[in-house]
C-alpha cells in the first residue's frame, strides 16, 4: 500500500494544502489541535471532490443504463459467435460504438477519485512517521498527531503495535475498537449501495448474466474493503467512509427522481407522480412534464409500468399530451377500443326481438286496441277483398297434414284469391 502511495506523491501537495485550508476554517471553531477540526477538514475534503466528479457520476448512470438495454443484444452476439471470440468482439465494439456506450464509464468515479485517496493514506503515512509533507510543516504535524476521534488518533491503524499506539498517545484497544466500527459501517454502507441498486433500480424483465455480476459483485466488495480496511489508517476510514455515505445519498436521489425504466423504483415514482397529477390536475414541474412527454412519445412500446401510469390516469378523465401537460377528455389511445365497445347499444333479450319490442311500428299497425274511428274505416279497406262479408273470411288451416307445415310456415306470399261466400 505504501508503494502505490508514493506513486501518486505528485498530488500530495494540492491534497495537504486542501487540508490545511479547511483545517484553518474548523481551527477556529473547534480548536486547531482537536479531532474535530482534522475530521471535518477530511470529510469536507471528500465532499469537495465529490462535488467536481458529477459529472462523472452522470455518466455513470447513462452508461449503466445504456449497458442494461444492452444485455439482450450482447447475449445474441455471444450465443451467435460462441465459437469465434475475435469476431464476437468486433461485434461487441461495433455495437457500443452505435449506440455510443463506454463500459469503463461505470468505473469512471472510482478511477477518478483513487489518485486522492492514495495521496490521502500517503499524507496521513507521513503523520504517523512524523514527517513533514507537503504544506504541512512541523506545527501543523505536531497538531495533527495529537487529534484523536473517539480516542484514536488519525494516523494509527488497526493493525499497529501497542508500542506505536503508544507513541501517538492512545492505546491500542481504543484503537482496534474505533477502527473495527468504522470498517463495519464502510462495508455496510457499500452493500446497502449496491443493494439498493440491484432490487429497485434495475429493469427486472430483462434476465441477463450482467445481473448476476453485479449480485456477486453487491457481496464481494463488502468482503474487499473489510479485509483491506485493517490496513488503513483512522483518517483514511474517515475519508472512505464518508464517500460510500456520499454515493449512497446521490444514489437514492437519482433512484427516487430519475430510476431506471421498467425498474421498482420507477414504477413507485410513477405512483407518486400520478398522485401529485390527481391532485392538482396538471404537471406542476418542468422535468415532470418531461418525462410524461417521453412516456407519450413512446406510444406501444411503453413498459408494463408506464401502461399503468398512463391507464390510471385515464380513469382519473384526464389526458397526457406530447407537450408533458394534461388535460380533461376521454381516454387515450389504450382506453379507446374499450370506450367504443360501451357506446355500442346492449343487445335486446331474446323474448323482445321475437316479440317486436325493438322494433319501430309500422305506420297502419298499432298495439293498441282499435278505436272507433278505426272500425268505421274498417268497411273501405275491405273493398281490397270484393266486399266480402265477414263470415266468409279464410278460416285458419287445421294443424293436419300439410295444412300444419303450412301454418307454422305462415301465409303464401302476393295477393290471395278470394273466396266465395258459401251457400246454404
Amino acid at each position: 500500500m505504501d508503494t502505490i502511495a508514493s506513486f501518486f506523491s505528485f498530488i500530495t501537495t494540492p491534497v495537504s494544502w486542501v487540508i490545511v485550508q479547511f483545517h484553518t476554517v474548523y481551527g477556529a471553531i473547534f480548536g486547531p489541535d482537536t479531532g474535530w477540526a482534522w475530521g471535518l477538514s477530511i470529510v469536507s475534503l471528500v465532499v469537495l471532490i465529490r462535488i467536481c466528479l458529477i459529472p462523472l457520476f452522470v455518466k455513470q448512470i447513462k452508461s449503466t443504463r445504456n449497458m442494461q438495454v444492452l444485455q439482450p443484444k450482447m447475449k445474441a452476439i455471444q450465443e451467435r459467435y460462441k465459437n469465434d471470440k475475435q469476431r464476437q468482439s468486433e461485434e461487441m465494439m461495433k455495437l457500443y460504438k452505435e449506440t455510443g456506450t463506454n463500459p469503463l464509464s461505470s468505473c469512471l468515479p472510482i478511477l477518478a477519485q483513487s489518485p486522492f485517496f492514495f495521496a490521502l493514506y500517503h499524507v496521513l503515512s507521513s503523520i504517523a512517521s512524523g514527517k513533514t509533507i507537503g504544506v504541512i510543516n512541523q506545527s501543523l504535524l505536531d497538531s495533527a498527531r495529537q487529534a484523536h476521534i473517539f480516542g484514536a488518533p488519525l494516523a494509527a491503524k488497526f493493525t499497529d503495535s501497542a508500542d506505536k499506539v503508544a507513541s501517538l498517545d492512545a492505546t491500542q484497544l481504543s484503537v482496534r475498537v474505533v477502527t473495527a466500527i468504522m470498517i463495519v459501517l464502510m462495508s455496510a454502507s457499500q452493500f446497502y449501495t449496491q443493494r439498493q441498486l440491484m432490487t429497485k433500480n434495475v429493469d427486472l424483465t430483462v434476465k441477463t448474466p450482467y445481473m448476476q455480476q453485479q449480485k456477486m459483485l453487491m457481496y464481494i466488495f463488502p468482503l474487499i474493503f473489510m479485509v483491506m480496511g485493517v490496513n488503513f489508517p483512522v483518517g483514511v476510514l474517515v475519508y472512505w467512509l464518508t464517500t460510500n455515505v456520499w454515493t449512497m445519498g446521490q444514489q437514492m436521489y437519482v433512484i427516487n427522481q430519475n430510476p431506471t425504466p421498467g425498474s421498482k423504483a420507477q414504477d413507485q415514482y410513477l405512483q407518486r407522480l400520478l398522485k401529485s397529477i390527481s391532485t392538482h390536475n396538471e404537471v406542476r414541474s418542468k422535468r415532470r412534464r418531461n418525462i410524461v412527454s417521453a412516456i407519450v412519445a413512446k406510444g406501444p412500446d411503453r413498459n408494463d409500468n408506464e401502461r399503468k401510469f398512463v391507464n390510471s390516469l385515464s380513469k382519473t378523465g384526464l389526458v397526457a399530451q406530447p407537450d408533458g401537460t394534461v388535460i380533461k377528455g376521454e381516454a387515450l389511445p389504450e382506453g379507446e377500443s374499450h370506450a367504443a365497445k360501451r357506446q355500442q347499444p346492449k343487445r335486446q333479450p331474446k323474448s323482445k326481438r321475437q316479440t317486436g319490442g325493438g322494433q319501430q311500428p309500422a305506420p297502419k299497425t298499432s298495439g293498441t286496441k282499435p278505436s272507433d274511428d278505426a272500425t268505421d274505416e274498417a268497411p273501405k279497406t275491405s273493398l281490397q277483398k270484393n266486399d266480402e262479408p265477414q263470415d266468409s273470411q279464410p278460416k285458419p288451416p287445421r294443424k293436419t297434414g300439410n295444412g300444419a307445415a303450412r301454418a307454422k310456415s305462415g301465409p303464401r306470399k302476393g295477393q290471395q284469391r278470394p273466396k266465395h261466400p258459401t251457400k246454404k
